[in-house]
């Protein structure tokens, strides 16, 4: 067989050569130990937790570094490409706070190594796959589907390992130069295969996650270029992070079983095998036991899902860390005012058995991070998430602007602040009792407190109210009310004594809290108070008289 001339036979149009392209996209210069990275979603339109949990592991590898982090789509598959897609991608890592150094942006390219679409990269593969022909390691298979169906049928009779190697794969590697010839003029359709070794021989890969993975070497003669001339992953990906000099690639468990493959192809192009990464896939309790997250069954593994709750993207970086890293939390407590881009991220302290998404531990977390903003960022957020998702809302915190950013602070400055928002869609419940537009009355007064009993602990309420009266002055008026009307100042004494009191002054308290913000427990009632006006208070008390 005369492989030049099959490698021009099949690649006609290729007139480049692999120099040219190892000159037009040269080693990046960057300083030493720094890391490139990447993420390589597929333009599904469908944008998983997965692809932030990689994405914030490749980020923090590379800018910890000085290193460079860039976006590459892996569109190799057009039957699955969603219209918008990249867009929707680039948007969700926008709003979870993922920044690309380079790379795909929605409508183009950003950088000096693309294209960044695999799609767009067809002719640079090519100029790969026709030197392997000549180097008689790959060759075109013209096995129908049928055909391979049969294959693995008779493999599985044979309880054979299955795929397209050694006497499966003598039918198309034993075609001679003329009969290839034949068979492109009779339009069949082909595809390009690796020329895989038979062989005992195990490789060794050190993963920066698992350590030494051990594995028999490839002897398959896996698909390079699929018939319309796109390649498949393994092939482009490894063309890519070479020439794109990825230093890293971060990517899921699920991928170690290619490993031998990818392995076999930078060895054989002789380029330096960048470091492999394999995450531990995303879990949740189910039962007794854990389970992979489902795109099926669980909500949760879609990012939208997190844009939709309104949980903040700070709280989500908080939590994967916490997965990512086994010392964040411990981190965490040692530095409360830190911004977690100064965790210390390291790949050594990642989980190999299971990272798993626990929405409850991330509602606390949620508690904390908003807990601890400054209330101006929280009425930026919340309004930002309103404006998309509650229009309603949005007028409201736009309408009574001063009034809203009170209400945020209400309870900030104790000992123990309060966290009552744990995402911007709950903070609109919670926060709705501030604006008469949404206030809403949902607890019933104390079963201690009668009609008669409310109408006149309010009315005299409102006899005593001064606006200007501070928080000790407004209490002391309280109490006075409340022994005026047989109720204990001292809760123990009622619950001691309770065939002395009415009940105790919780109970007078509570009916305040009910009438103004429609819950029992709610905030201090003295600053919700003065952050709802006399007028509002009034109006809403004197319903009870």
């Amino acid at each position: 067989m005369d492989y030049k001339a099959l490698a021009q036979l099949l690649f006609p149009d290729v007139t480049a050569t692999a120099e040219e392209l190892e000159s037009r996209f040269p080693k990046r210069n960057l300083p030493e130990g720094a890391c490139v990275t990447r993420i390589g979603p597929s333009p599904t339109g469908f944008v998983h937790l997965g692809n932030l949990y990689n994405a914030i592991i490749a980020e923090r590898i590379a800018h910890q570094s000085n290193g460079v982090f860039y976006l590459r789509i892996e569109d190799t598959d057009n039957k699955r490409e969603v219209d918008g897609a990249v867009e929707t991608l680039i948007n969700a890592m926008n709003y979870f706070g993922v920044q690309f150094d380079e790379g795909a942006v929605a409508d183009g390219d950003n950088g000096n190594y693309g294209p960044y679409r695999q799609r767009q990269r067809k002719e640079i593969y090519h100029v790969f796959a026709k030197q392997l022909v000549e180097r008689e390691l790959a060759y075109p298979c013209f096995l129908t589907a049928e055909e391979i169906d049969a294959i693995r049928e008779q493999q599985t009779a044979n309880k054979e390992n299955p795929g397209i190697y050694g006497k499966y794969a003598q039918k198309s590697r034993s075609l001679t130069l003329d009969e290839i010839k034949d068979n492109i003029a009779q339009g069949k359709e082909w595809v390009l295969r690796y020329a895989g070794t038979e062989t005992d021989e195990y490789i060794n890969v050190e993963d920066a996650i698992r350590g030494k993975l051990s594995m028999p070497r490839n002897n398959m003669d896996f698909v390079l270029l699929k018939s319309d001339g796109i390649p498949t992953y393994h092939f482009a990906h490894v063309v890519d992070d070479h020439l794109m000099r990825s230093t890293h690639v971060i990517r899921g468990e699920e991928w170690i079983s290619s490993l031998p493959m990818h392995y076999e192809l930078f060895s054989t192009f002789g380029w330096e095998t960048p470091i492999y990464c394999h995450t531990a896939t995303l879990m949740k309790i189910e039962g007794t036991g854990k389970r992979k997250l489902s795109k099926r069954k669980d909500p949760e593994l879609a990012l939208s899902y997190y844009q939709q709750e309104g949980i903040s993207p700070d709280a989500i970086w908080e939590f994967l860390l916490t997965l990512l890293n086994s010392n964040f939390e411990e981190w965490r407590i040692a530095n409360p005012e830190k911004s977690y881009l100064e965790f210390p991220y390291t790949l050594e302290k990642m989980n190999i058995s299971g990272a798993l998404v626990d929405l409850n531990k991330l509602r606390d977390i949620s508690k904390d991070v908003i807990g601890a903003m400054p209330a101006q960022k929280i009425f930026d957020s919340w309004l930002d998430w309103c404006k998309q998702y509650n229009e309603q809302f949005a007028s409201l915190i736009e309408q009574y602007p001063e009034r809203t950013l009170a209400a945020l602070n209400v309870g900030r400055t104790a000992k123990k602040p309060r966290k009552d928002i744990e995402t911007w869609k709950q903070a609109c419940d919670f926060m709705s009792f501030y604006y008469d537009e949404t206030f809403k009355v949902f607890d019933e007064m104390p079963q201690e407190c009668d009609e008669e009993t409310v109408k006149t602990f309010f009315t005299k309420y409102l006899a005593s109210y001064n606006h200007e009266d501070d928080s000790n002055a407004w209490f002391e008026k309280v109490r006075a009310i409340t022994e005026e009307m047989g109720f204990a100042l001292r809760p123990k004494d009622y619950k001691n004594n309770p065939e002395q009191y009415k009940g105790s002054i919780v109970h007078t308290t509570n009916m305040l809290r009910i009438a103004l913000t429609g819950h029992a427990n709610a905030p201090d009632i003295w600053e919700v108070s003065h952050v709802l006006g006399e007028d509002i208070v009034r109006g809403r008390i004197v319903k009870y008289c």
